[in-house]
């Protein structure tokens, strides 16, 4: 089949799982080319210094590493004194000479001195990848190695897989479990696999791939190759869905070429240490015997009587319900799967937690999800809440009731519940399975009483907080201008409303809220005054003129106060320049009616203005109304404020 893929110009992926051992192969063609090979958002740094030298020397500044590797390409922008970088013809190639140094692949000795500022951004560049042949590659194979821990093992793993192939080609049937006589057939394929042969033509048909076979895992994967696992089949199928957007989107690095995976390190032994006789692994005749031709009919009755706790029924939670209902696990006499989730499916939910359909919109997710697992096996044992999981639902689930359990599987989105539950299982004891998603990004943490350490024992570092002075005065990263967003609009169009709502209808709460906040107090009861009597709009011509005037506030007067305060020409202390480095100077903005950057605004703003105050809003705002509404207002020329205090860095705030 590859070799008619590859003839047809037809992009090729195979995978196959035997048991807990699994193998994914790609052949993209001999020139895929890749668009973007990671996915992260171009890196970007401030620039501290370049000089001048045949191979110019970059610093950027020490508030952020640059993030760039070897051999990747950047390009440079609002750099001072050598605005000849600023456009060079083509990106530039960098050697990484330190965190926060780089070596540019260009010649800056006629170029002008730098004298400050500047950008250095990377460039994305295009990567052509060769694939080869499944025919070759299994005589040379390249791997993507998934577990550094059993990278020797990875050639025997592919021997392994061509023998077991071999063994069903001819005896119609995979190696029965636990069966020693169809294991040791298997081994002796594998010799034959591992053996160079060349045609008298020259044709090299096979080769040896590793100096001596190991046996003992080859024996291991053959007599466990019936199995069948949902957990397995879940990885390895999710994986090689990936590989296919690869194929179809060109944007991340494809596998190259074989990957393989196993976790035959959970297969179970005997009270000697032994592996599962042969009467233990064979099948029922039950919809569970791809499982007991690994684990046995005892682990799988253990499955069936597990007292499971899924807390969150998202996106993690339908896949662990699905594989669940796969394994029986709660599914037997004395089972039971507890589910809670206190939230209920929303439309965005459709695309990526599977158990929900648009008719379910606006129902609980853990009822919905249950059910549909029920679906999917009618003797799996279901119990679902609707209860957020926190110490004032403690009367619910109690110590006694937790101690019950089997074990606790995480499938949260946000760390304070991560936490809590951690702790509520360290302190009673419960084994937790818990994981999260970022993106392409995942991790898994298995939490065992005495034997692993616990969820809440390492944490990610907190996020750097970008100071108040940076966000208000000096942002120089379109983070700092995002959070200045969202703090300005939870000011002006929610807290402040909800303060207003408060005085009106719970003065005495209100006056107790702001003896709490004392620094807030004077800014919370002009806001509030302000809204409730001269600020208050008529009509939405009247939100109108307000967004104007918002406008000129944020973009204009605040602007030529900061360089009021601050002039182009300050010097700092040290007698630096103050606008250098991390500080950039602003341009006040002067108000274009035929700009739709400020129109927008101005539009955006009243609308949301109106919504605050419950006024009609036109069903078609359009340019023309806000031309209309603005064109008799008379904005005063900004004088600057004397005495106003502006910190210039965190020490002053």
């Amino acid at each position: 089949v590859n070799d008619a893929c590859r003839a047809a110009g037809v992009k090729f992926i195979s995978t196959q799982v035997r048991g807990l051992a699994g193998n994914i192969f790609v052949d993209l063609g001999e020139n895929f080319e890749v668009s973007d090979t990671n996915g992260e958002n171009p890196a970007q740094a401030m620039i501290s210094m370049i000089g001048n030298d045949k191979k110019a020397k970059l610093m950027t500044l020490d508030e952020q590493r640059h993030g760039l590797e070897d051999g990747d390409y950047v390009t440079f922008s609002e750099v001072e004194g050598m605005s000849e970088i600023n456009t060079l013809p083509a990106p530039v190639k960098v050697k990484v000479m330190g965190p926060y140094t780089l070596e540019l692949d260009v010649d800056s000795t006629n170029f002008g001195s730098y004298t400050g500022g500047g950008y250095v951004r990377q460039v994305k560049q295009p990567a052509t990848i060769q694939f080869s042949s499944l025919r070759e590659s299994l005589k040379t194979p390249l791997f993507l190695t998934s577990d550094f821990a059993k990278i020797d093992r990875e050639r025997q793993m592919l021997l392994a897989f061509q023998a077991v192939d071999s063994f069903f080609v001819q005896l119609g049937a995979y190696p029965r479990p636990g069966v020693v006589e169809d294991a040791d057939k298997v081994v002796m394929m594998a010799r034959q696999f591992n053996t160079d042969y060349t045609t008298k033509e020259g044709l090299r048909i096979n080769s040896q791939l590793v100096e001596e076979i190991d046996e003992v895992l080859i024996r291991t994967v053959a007599m466990q190759s019936r199995g069948q696992l949902a957990p397995m089949m879940s990885v390895l199928g999710s994986i090689t869905a990936q590989e296919a957007l690869k194929a179809i989107s060109g944007k991340f690095m494809p596998v190259r070429q074989f990957f393989m995976y196993d976790a035959l390190e959970c297969l179970p032994t005997d009270a000697d240490g032994k592996a599962l006789s042969p009467e233990e692994l064979e099948g029922e005749c039950s919809r569970y015997d791809g499982q007991i031709a690994c684990f046995g009919k005892t682990f799988q009755r253990k499955l069936e009587k597990l007292q499971y706790f899924l807390v969150g029924a998202g996106a993690i939670g339908c896949e662990m319900l699905k594989n669940w209902a796969m394994m029986g696990v709660g599914a037997g006499e004395g089972g039971t799967i507890h589910c809670t989730d206190m939230d209920v499916i929303e439309k965005s939910n459709l695309n990526r937690q599977f158990l929900f359909r648009p008719e379910d919109i606006q129902k609980l997710k853990s009822d919905t999800a249950c059910m549909r697992a029920k679906e999917m096996n009618p003797h799996l044992n279901v119990q679902t809440y609707s209860t957020k999981m926190g110490p004032d639902t403690e009367d619910v689930f109690d110590d006694d009731w937790i101690e019950a359990l089997d074990g606790v599987c995480n499938a949260l989105d946000n760390v304070q519940a991560r936490t809590y539950m951690d702790q509520r299982c360290v302190y009673l004891q419960r084994p937790l399975l818990e994981s999260g998603t970022l993106g392409t990004k995942g991790n898994v943490q298995v939490v065992i009483p005495h034997i692993t350490e616990s969820y809440s024992s390492s944490r990610d570092p907190p996020e750097k907080a970008i100071p108040v002075c940076t966000l208000k005065n000096f942002p120089n990263a379109i983070e700092h201008t995002i959070q200045w967003a969202r703090d300005d609009f939870e000011g002006v169009f929610k807290q402040t409303f909800d303060d207003a709502n408060t005085y009106l209808t719970s003065p005495d709460k209100f006056f107790e809220a702001l003896e709490q906040q004392p620094t807030m107090a004077a800014g919370a009861i002009n806001n509030v005054r302000s809204v409730l009597t001269s600020e208050r709009p008529a009509n939405f011509r009247d939100c109108i003129q307000w967004a104007r005037r918002r406008f000129q506030d944020l973009f204009h007067n605040q602007i030529h106060q900061l360089l009021f305060n601050f002039p182009l020409d300050m010097k700092d202390t040290q007698g630096q320049p103050f606008w250098a480095g991390a500080k950039r100077p602003p341009t006040p903005v002067i108000f274009d009616e035929t700009d739709t950057m400020h129109t927008d605004f101005v539009i955006a703003a009243a609308m949301l203005r109106a919504k605050n105050f419950v006024l009609a809003v036109p069903a078609s705002v359009t340019v023309d109304l806000v031309r209309d509404s603005i064109s008799k207002m008379k904005i005063p020329e900004f004088a600057p404020k004397q005495g106003v205090k502006i910190a210039a860095n965190e020490a002053e705030e």
